[in-house]
């Protein structure tokens, strides 16, 4: 039960502090589509998010109305593409997605995530499909995201996958040149990608998901950023002790939502997923929360600390307030979507570099980052595989989601629109590591693998 005080404090936060639940996200299965005829197999997947997903956006609105609170995105996750196009060619692959886009257009939400393949230790025929329609199918929908898994904790690095994906990227890149290369955008390469994860673009619905499933993503940096201003000057414990408790009453508003979704869809609850997710719009930003704690800006020596403690607060808090967390979980550091990580890149205290050492403690990894348009593959690569191996050997997951933005140069700004921001496009190391690219295979599991 909610007693006044909590009732004022929750209002306050949505009208004042920017709270709102970022997405509700349902997960529909694919597998009862399957065919050997892919006009068939487009048929049956249309018709099956259509009717799975029938009330899905009715629904949001309604708790809105209800609640009052903001429910910013509601979208569709489904079975990895790659698991159900096995046999089919790139252009069968380019009609899916393309199945996929009409459907959520005509359902009304704003993206659908699943144009995915999961490679990390091997290709299928269906994921070679996937992965080399995805340029296309990117540029040719316009609500449709894609991600591919590369590696795991459990299977090492596939680096053929890694070299594959660098090439996908700059392609993607090429192919949406005359709209920022936003297609990159809506693609991300994961380490241990979770299978309940609601936030795009690297959403899907796993293999161990029941038929369908409503799982929720709230945000918050504004409120946690208040709140440590209202605390005032305190050392790091009481500041840690702040977060938690306002975690704790962010993460318990995204329950709400999420039991109230899934009773009236008649949809399986599935996990509240309790990332701080930040917008463009000011004070809405992780990295005004750091800068909050005593750093002079997001990037400075002792960033990482911070945001080693933010993301540890955030979670100890958060996962008492729902009896299910899941996802991503934690506090993302996405580029152009954080005001405050933008005027921190704009200004150069934020480098390519340290964003990589900062996704050791964060959740997902190198996030919405503009880089020169001219990038090479390999290069891309590169800095692939650096942010893949992070999260293999720390056992958590890992990602990255690079805008080469076509006929960009450093210090330029490229615009995105919406809660994908603005960056500006911020310089990379241009030494090459073609060589060690090109030599393929698999970097083995490291030792924490070997866990039974």
């Amino acid at each position: 039960m909610f007693d006044t005080r909590e009732i004022i404090e929750t209002i306050s936060m949505i009208r004042e502090e920017c709270l709102d639940i970022r997405t509700i996200t349902m997960g529909i299965s694919l597998y009862d589509c399957q065919s050997e005829n892919p006009e068939r197999l487009c048929t049956r997947v249309y018709d099956r998010i259509m009717s799975k997903a029938a009330n899905l956006v009715k629904t949001g609105e309604d708790i809105e109305k209800k609640y009052g609170i903001p429910i910013i995105n509601k979208r569709v996750s489904v079975t990895p593409a790659a698991l159900i196009a096995g046999g089919f060619t790139p252009d069968d692959a380019v009609k899916l997605a393309k199945t996929f886009d009409k459907a959520a257009k005509e359902l009304g939400i704003n993206f659908i995530g699943g144009f995915s393949a999961l490679v990390q230790k091997g290709f299928t025929n269906g994921s070679r499909a996937v992965i080399s329609a995805i340029p296309q199918a990117l540029a040719e929908t316009e609500r449709v995201c894609s991600s591919v898994n590369v590696a795991s904790t459990k299977a090492g690095i596939n680096m053929d996958a890694v070299a594959e994906m660098g090439k996908i990227i700059r392609q993607t890149a090429d192919l949406t040149a005359d709209k920022q290369s936003i297609g990159c955008a809506k693609l991300v390469v994961f380490a241990n990608v979770p299978e309940d994860n609601p936030f795009m673009a690297g959403a899907f619905h796993g293999v161990g998901e029941p038929e369908t499933v409503i799982n929720v993503g709230v945000s918050g940096p504004g409120v946690v950023a208040s709140a440590l201003r209202r605390r005032g000057k305190c050392n790091l414990t009481e500041a840690a002790e702040t977060i938690k408790r306002t975690a704790f009453k962010i993460t318990r508003v995204g329950q709400l939502v999420a039991r109230e979704a899934s009773e009236r869809l008649n949809v399986p609850f599935g996990i509240v997923d309790l990332s701080l997710a930040p917008t463009p719009a000011v004070g809405d930003s992780v990295a005004y929360i750091l800068e909050s704690l005593g750093l002079e800006k997001c990037g400075c020596h002792g960033t990482t600390a911070a945001l080693a403690m933010l993301n540890d607060a955030v979670k100890k808090g958060g996962v008492m307030a729902s009896s299910h967390v899941g996802g991503l979980s934690g506090a993302f550091i996405p580029v152009s979507e954080d005001a405050g990580m933008i005027e921190a890149a704009r200004c150069g205290a934020l480098t390519l570099e340290k964003l990589e050492a900062m996704t050791a403690v964060c959740s997902v990894g190198l996030d919405m980052i503009a880089i020169p348009g001219d990038t090479p593959a390999e290069i891309i690569s590169g800095i692939i595989a650096d942010e893949i191996a992070i999260g293999v050997v720390n056992t958590k997951t890992t990602a990255v989601r690079l805008i080469p933005a076509a006929g960009c140069k450093v210090g330029d700004m490229v615009s995105f629109g919406g809660l994908l921001g603005e960056a500006p496009v911020i310089p990379v190391n241009t030494w090459s590591p073609a060589e060690f690219i090109s030599r393929g295979g698999r970097i083995p599991a490291p030792l924490q693998s070997l866990k039974n």
